[in-house]
């Protein structure tokens, strides 16, 4: 029997399925969820948050402002002083305009602390301020 030249050639061309597509959109689909992804603010100090039992939950706060019993203020697990809580409230703010500020401060601590923290993240242009409290209930 004679074969011709297009007979020859093999029928085992490469079956294997090109996954370089695939990695592709996984690589920004994981891209995509770092971004955004909202992360869990941390303060850094341990507060013990005074009791009330009219507090509501809050989600979305942003900026998470720790005072301690005392009376050191701290903002992204760093130490401030109490009246440059207006620059660093302003800086992160402008990352995250729609974002509210949440205040931690301890059961021990002072209310001149408390607000003169709360004067400087309304001068740095936040309306929204509320004051971390655990459930009395």
């Amino acid at each position: 029997m004679r074969r011709f030249a297009w007979q020859d050639q093999t029928d085992e061309q490469d079956t294997g399925i090109d996954v370089t597509p695939m990695l592709d959109v996984v690589f920004i689909l994981l891209i995509f969820f770092i971004v955004t992804a909202s992360f869990v603010k941390e303060t850094g100090v341990e507060v013990t948050r005074p009791t009330a039992d009219t507090g509501t939950s809050r989600e979305g706060a942003n900026i998470v402002v720790a005072i301690d019993n005392q009376n050191r203020v701290w903002i992204d697990q760093r130490q401030v002083g109490p009246h440059a809580v207006e620059a660093h409230v302003a800086r992160l703010h402008a990352r995250n305009p729609q974002g509210s500020v949440v205040i931690q401060a301890d059961a021990a601590s002072n209310t001149e602390t408390l607000v003169t923290v709360m004067d400087g993240a309304r001068a740095a242009g936040v309306p929204d301020i509320a004051i971390a409290t655990r459930s009395g209930r």
